[in-house]
């Protein structure tokens, strides 16, 4: 009889982070938002900057960030996660600070605070997530919303005529020279979110070696107000969300540039 069987042991492939916190999400099936969480989490692990880290997380999809990630964290008025970044790093600068925002967030009501941020130069780390509607208040056109694009208050799609067109904000960003690191990335299929993970990392060596702002944009699903399944909101990301907010390095620092992680 064939024994080998019996003697194959169950290999561990992957594990929690320690930065995360085992709590069940609250985020809807297909959001990508955990996906974010555990990238950012796994970089505080392998960084060993748990200990050193403060979150800011405001209003939005992303108010109850600080239950996921085990660290110091601050809730934030709605848009105002910068402004109050700002105070922290300036008080401990010695502590890796970073805000979580969502695209209504920092794109609309915190327009004023994140643009001053990067013009300031302050030195801090933003991940932008940027799923093109507002999530949490009922699926409303936002800042980011494609031509086109149906939303609760645009059904019938944004008229860019009457309704504007939507905002780059990595490659606005990039334009101030406070700026050391930006880019956009997208978490919709395996190979993309390494490479998201591999910017956040660069985003937050920015701070470490204090090279001014810096901020990750991260397209990201919201299958609940988008209307379709989640594997549908993976290709809509691709197929829709792609070609208009195109993954790009937008500014990267000289001393970043080639590393490896």
């Amino acid at each position: 009889m064939d024994t080998s069987v019996s003697t194959v042991k169950n290999q561990t492939v992957y594990i929690r982070p320690s930065a995360l916190t085992d709590t069940p999400s609250h985020y809807c099936p297909g959001c990508t938002h955990g996906v974010a969480h555990r990238l950012i989490a796994e970089i505080f692990d392998e960084m060993g900057i748990r200990e050193k880290v403060i979150g800011v997380a405001p209003v939005g999809c992303s108010v109850f960030a600080y239950n996921y990630f085990d660290t110091d964290f601050v809730e934030a008025a709605h848009g105002r996660a910068p402004a109050m970044a700002t105070g922290i790093k300036r008080l401990l600068p010695d502590r890796v600070v970073f805000t979580y925002q969502g695209d209504g967030d920092l794109a609309s009501i915190g327009m004023g605070e994140i643009m001053h941020a990067a013009g300031r130069g302050e030195n801090i780390t933003v991940i932008f997530i940027n799923n093109a509607i507002y999530g949490m208040t009922g699926g409303q056109m936002a800042p980011t919303t494609l031509p086109g694009q149906k939303t609760s208050s645009s059904p019938s799609g944004r008229d860019v005529e009457t309704m504007g067109f939507p905002i780059h904000m990595a490659e606005v960003l990039a334009k101030m020279e406070g700026s050391g690191y930006i880019v956009r990335r997208s978490l919709h299929d395996p190979k993309n979110i390494r490479l998201a993970k591999k910017a956040i990392r660069t985003a937050f060596e920015a701070q470490v070696r204090g090279l001014g702002f810096s901020m990750v944009e991260l397209l990201s699903s919201c299958p609940s107000n988008w209307g379709i399944t989640p594997l549908e909101s993976l290709k809509w990301i691709e197929e829709k969300m792609v070609p208009v907010y195109p993954l790009e390095d937008f500014k990267v620092a000289p001393t970043l540039a080639g590393l490896k992680f």
